[in-house]
């Protein structure tokens, strides 16, 4: 028929453009044989190792099955080539049913073609596995097992390879713990990213770091479209750095900077934070273009200062924790948010060189509060004025003590009360322990002092 249609050429389709309609002829002998011979189904397929196709079941025993391949005969799948399939999997198969198949071998002695199921899934596997690398998309699989370098998984018959450096969840420290946070994570799925495949010698690696980073960057960047400057968010602390703390806020970290974790003064987010707290932060600022979030926690309470003249006022009995030492004074933090200072005139009545001679960075004092200005949240604050007070007075000998058995050198000297004079006359004659004053000492009569002058006066 093809012939037929062939031999009608260009006058058959002029023919039918002018609206007349041809006979078919019928095909001739040699032409009937060729048609024959150029059909698909007439031709056997040559198989070499490596093909991936399709068969048709024709029978299942316990020990092989066999499948029309479309060779000279048919092919049989070893039952040691069917590992990949659960014995649900395997009760499935029937009669009729087509399966994917790698031909191991083109023909064996009996001459059937040897198969395997479990190829043709690994090598559908590395196809699939190869396309999801070139388009570097995120996977899951489930963590089967591990070694001493990390976790093992199954991608449909292909053995991946998650280095523990590559696993958030891996702690780091010695090999016991490594190996305690992988033996946790058997059985659970991972989101992974293939870093590396290399079908020739069977290796893939993946990596779940850089499949969170990859999935958290994304929900960073549709964050940063949705929230605003201003807005107040729950979070949860990720992770704490000498400089601050990440706070995840759906999905998206943003950075609580030191200066703002806190009004008080504080050295190190830890003092404040731990890894898991949930807190409100305030959205300081948002930078689309490095894709960063400037986050506040100080700023969600309110502040102290703002409190100050309300709460305190000039001659008030405090007590005061020692958060600084300098040169001229002490810092002294009254309440959370507001610090005060005793300048070293206002630690005692006798002169002290540094206020490290009798405080430390901790120490908690009686203090008195001597001036008060809020707009310039300034607060003065005096340790020997407080000591008036007998309570005061008694808290502070409390503290002496202590810190004399800490080992302080401490000028205990300077804050002993002052001593009374003894009663008698001071012109009296000596005792008889006092030294004799020598008969032949001469006393040198004191210089005149000139009066000056008039002029002297005026200049």
């Amino acid at each position: 028929m093809a012939g037929a249609e062939q031999a009608s050429g260009s006058n058959g389709a002029a023919i039918a453009s002018a609206g007349t309609a041809t006979k078919k002829m019928a095909p001739t002998g040699m032409e009937l044989m060729d048609q024959l011979l150029s059909e698909p189904s007439a031709n056997y397929r040559e198989l070499k190792y490596g093909d991936v196709i399709e068969g048709l079941i024709m029978q299942v025993d316990r020990d092989e099955i066999l499948v029309d391949i479309g060779s000279k005969s048919e092919g049989v799948i070893p039952s040691k080539e069917l590992s990949t399939l659960t014995d649900e999997e395997r009760d499935e198969l029937e009669i009729g049913d087509q399966v994917l198949i790698f031909v191991v071998q083109a023909e064996n002695q009996d001459g059937h073609a040897v198969l395997s199921i479990d190829k043709a899934r690994q090598e559908k596997s590395w196809r699939r596995l190869q396309q999801i690398y070139e388009a570097t998309d995120v996977i899951e699989a489930e963590v089967s097992n591990y070694n001493k370098g990390g976790l093992l998984v199954n991608l449909d018959g292909v053995r991946g390879f998650v280095p523990a450096s590559q696993v958030t969840e891996i702690r780091g420290g010695d090999d016991s713990s490594k190996q305690a946070d992988m033996a946790r994570l058997v059985g659970n799925k991972l989101s992974l990213k293939i870093i590396e495949i290399n079908r020739h010698r069977n290796r893939l690696i993946l990596s779940e770091r850089q499949a969170v980073q990859e999935r958290r960057d994304a929900m960073k960047e549709r964050l940063i479209q949705e929230i605003h400057e201003g807005e107040v968010r729950r979070g949860r602390v990720a992770s704490i750095a000498d400089f601050g703390a990440f706070v995840d806020i759906g999905g998206a970290d943003g950075l609580v900077h030191l200066s703002e974790l806190s009004w008080s003064r504080i050295k190190h987010p830890s003092e404040v934070l731990k890894v898991g707290d949930e807190v409100d932060v305030y959205v300081l600022s948002i930078n689309a273009n490095e894709k960063k979030i400037a986050l506040s926690i100080k700023r969600t309470q309110r502040e102290p200062w703002s409190q100050v003249a309300d709460k305190y006022e000039v001659g008030q009995l405090i007590r005061g924790t020692i958060t600084q030492l300098a040169n001229f004074g002490a810092f002294a933090r009254i309440e959370d948010g507001v610090e005060g200072l005793v300048h070293v005139s206002e630690l005692a009545d006798d002169r002290i060189t540094h206020p490290r001679q009798l405080v430390r960075e901790g120490d908690t004092l009686p203090l008195r509060i001597i001036r008060i200005d809020p707009q310039r949240r300034r607060i003065g604050l005096s340790l020997r004025r407080a000591l008036d007070d007998d309570e005061a007075r008694a808290e502070f000998d409390a503290f002496l003590e202590q810190a004399i058995a800490e080992g302080r050198d401490i000028p205990i000297g300077d804050f002993e009360p002052p001593r009374e004079e003894p009663e008698g006359d001071p012109d009296a004659a000596p005792t008889e322990n006092a030294p004799p004053i020598e008969a032949t000492a001469e006393v040198a009569a004191p210089e005149p002092v000139e009066e000056p002058s008039a002029a002297d006066e005026d200049s």
